[in-house]
Order: structure tokens, then sequence, then C-alpha cells
């Protein structure tokens, strides 16, 4: 019994540790990390790139074609009207979306 309670006892003071073997090479671990980075960085300049496209797609329509006031598109976008007298909303990623004048929206619809 005293034996028993002592080796408990030593379990208990002496933690056993087990660890898995890492089977990977620091070179590996490098590159890895390596391509996770260059991932982050490509979807960050993709984010950059868009916004970029929308903000100029949409400061351009602003200033070389009309604000159509008071009507919506689909989902509430801006509309703009452009020399050839069509309607279109600019998306996320700056690219014109004709649409036909039914399917615009008033204020009050949305």
């Amino acid at each position: 019994m005293l034996l028993a309670g002592l080796v408990v006892g030593c379990i208990g003071i002496f933690p056993i540790v087990i660890s898995a073997q890492d089977t990977t090479t620091a070179g590996q671990d490098i590159k890895r990390a390596a391509k996770k980075t260059g991932k982050a960085i490509e979807k960050g300049a993709k984010k950059v790139a868009n916004k970029s496209a929308e903000l100029a797609s949409k400061g351009k329509a602003a200033v070389v074609d009309k604000v159509y006031e008071g009507k919506y598109g689909p989902d509430g976008q801006k509309i703009y009207i452009n020399d050839e007298s069509k309607y279109y909303w600019v998306d996320k990623k700056g690219r014109r979306h004709f649409v036909t004048a039914a399917e615009l929206k008033d204020d009050k619809e949305l």
C-alpha cells in the first residue's frame, strides 16, 4: 500500500511528458510559412485592386455620365446613365452591369 502511494505521488510530482515526433525539417517549415504569407499578401492585394477599380469606375461614371436621382438598382445600387442613354450600376470589382428601365426601383421600394 505504501509503495502504491509512493508511486502515485511520484507520478504527480514528475509529470510524464509525451510529445509527438516532428517529422518536418526547418526548410519545409520555412517553405510552408512562405506559402501562407504569399497567399495572404495575394488576397490583400486583390482586395485593394478591386476597391481601386470600383472607386475609379464610380469616379469616372460620376464625372462622365449622369447619376439617375430617385432610381436605384435591383439591390439598391446607384444608377448611372451613359451617353447612349443606357442604365448601369458599378459592382465591387469596378464592372458595369447594365439594367433595363423596368429593373430600376424607386426610393420607396427599398
